[in-house]
């Protein structure tokens, strides 16, 4: 798989440079779907409905994979939060139910309606995992996924300026840090989207498939 370009399903440039950037190391080059000119059509709001990441990272593989006729990888991730029984999960990027926002506007209204719904919950009681799986899909319809996971708890208070979604309450023991607080590559280091891509790359190395054979 070294020195191999795939298309990167994803419409998020937040999402689109962490991938790149964690990718590179494992010889693997992506091109994003604005770096093919590759504008949004109504057939993607029916990508990503499903009741699993794996299931929507896997959709949303095999929807571009099949539209340009080129490999295709990406990822469905999210945040589970024990106390609340495990969401928000697929439901991750729209949790607070705004759909009249994007970007950072987004992403506030999310980390606000977590806090409120955690309320007094105690840091005991406030485990949550980040997880995403990374999927990669061929134009005749192959498809392989892979799961990565972190560990960490919901803080009781935004803090950093650094990443995107949940990681300003995202608290990682390891660390002793939220990952908005640690510079990209020691968030890149151990994420879950981290984990997941490299466990794509092992599997596809030691795997007969090539990129569109």
């Amino acid at each position: 798989m070294a020195d191999t370009t795939l298309v990167l399903a994803t419409r998020s440039a937040h999402k689109a440079r962490e991938i790149a950037r964690i990718v590179a190391p494992l010889g693997l080059a992506v091109e994003t779907l604005a770096d093919l000119g590759v504008g949004p059509s109504p057939a993607e709001d029916g990508i990503e409905v499903h009741d699993t990441f794996r299931d929507n990272a896997v959709a949303k593989a095999r929807y571009f994979a099949s539209r340009l006729g080129r490999t295709a990888v990406a990822d469905d991730s999210g945040l589970r939060v024990d106390a609340l029984g495990g969401e928000p999960g697929v439901h991750t990027k729209r949790f607070s139910g705004r759909s009249d926002l994007e970007g950072q506007a987004l992403d506030d209204a999310n980390n606000a309606l977590l806090l409120d719904e955690l309320g007094d919950v105690p840091e005991e009681r406030r485990g949550a995992r980040y997880v995403c799986v990374a999927a990669i899909a061929w134009p005749d319809g192959r498809a392989f996924a892979a799961v990565g996971t972190v560990s960490g708890r919901i803080g009781t208070a935004p803090r950093g300026t650094g990443g995107f979604g949940y990681d300003p309450l995202f608290h990682v023991p390891e660390l002793d840090a939220r990952f908005a607080e640690v510079p990209p590559d020691v968030k890149n280091a151990m994420s879950h989207r981290s984990r997941a891509f490299r466990a794509l790359a092992a599997a596809l190395e030691s795997s007969p498939w090539t990129p569109d054979g």
